[in-house]
């Protein structure tokens, strides 16, 4: 017998979805990191959510094929500092802690979320 996959451990798709569908508004009410939003329409930010379920879902070993640009790409040129990924990380904590995610699962979604900030954060 394989071991499940984090995906799995996590509930599956309905519940990644429903971790985004609480992170993403808390990023934007962020009065740091909501200039990311800022000026987004409504269906941009619906593809958005729907990029980071499918990536999320994807990375963490689900059957779901993700079709966006890879990290570094889509966030290139956006001057996402590193005070802006500790106050991301923060949200990305409370969330976790809403849906009360066991440590296990928590620190395996930490470290994927971590090994992902060299792509992302530039200055």
């Amino acid at each position: 017998m394989s071991e499940p996959t984090l995906y799995q451990r996590l509930g599956g798709h309905d519940a990644i979805a429903a971790v985004c569908a609480d992170l993403l508004p808390r990023l934007q009410a962020d009065s740091l990191l909501g200039r990311f939003w800022q000026h987004r329409g409504e269906d941009g930010i619906r593809r958005e959510y729907q990029l980071l379920v499918d990536f999320l879902c994807n990375a963490a070993g689900g059957n779901v094929y993700y079709t966006g640009r890879d990290m570094k790409r889509s966030h290139q040129g956006m001057r996402i500092s590193s005070a802006d990924w500790d106050a991301f990380m923060g949200h990305l904590n409370a969330t976790l802690d809403k849906f009360a995610v066991p440590a296990p699962e928590r620190a395996a979604v930490a470290a994927f979320i971590e090994s992902t900030r060299a792509d992302i954060v530039e200055c």
